[in-house]
């Protein structure tokens, strides 16, 4: 009876629930509440949290800053995974912890890779001497 396509979009719900894990997960980073001294040391941003349907897997997007040693960052984290789902749902008021999945944020990337080929673009066109000169 429902209309399909509106089920792919996220719920208020889902949305409001990422939202406050990828709080969460900023804060206990920021403050270096994870007892993992390699952790600490790295600076990440959690730039967005998706959530399951059911809510029960929750994906965070992060970055370490600069970019740099994201491969070092997903595995500190993964290796937290258990202290840092314990920290996050005291914040919850679910009846079940969420189940974190952490991924590299490429939206990061592609902004910068955007930037690239327009900067590009731009530089092709002046080599190509038809730039609008007249203004």
């Amino acid at each position: 009876m429902g209309n399909m396509s509106r089920s792919s979009a996220p719920s208020q719900r889902q949305l409001r629930v990422g939202e406050l894990i990828r709080r969460t997960l900023s804060e206990v980073l920021a403050r270096g509440d994870v007892h993992d001294p390699e952790l600490n040391r790295m600076s990440i941003t959690v730039g967005e949290v998706r959530t399951s349907p059911d809510l029960r897997v929750a994906t965070a997007f992060v970055l370490p800053l600069g970019g740099q040693g994201a491969e070092d960052a997903l595995a500190a984290l993964r290796r937290n995974r258990g202290e840092l789902r314990r920290m996050v749902s005291k914040k919850l008021t679910l009846k079940f912890s969420p189940e974190l999945r952490f991924a590299i944020d490429e939206t990061f990337d592609r902004m910068d890779e955007t930037r690239r080929l327009l900067a590009q673009d731009a530089v092709q066109r002046d080599l190509a001497g038809h730039g609008d000169d007249g203004d």
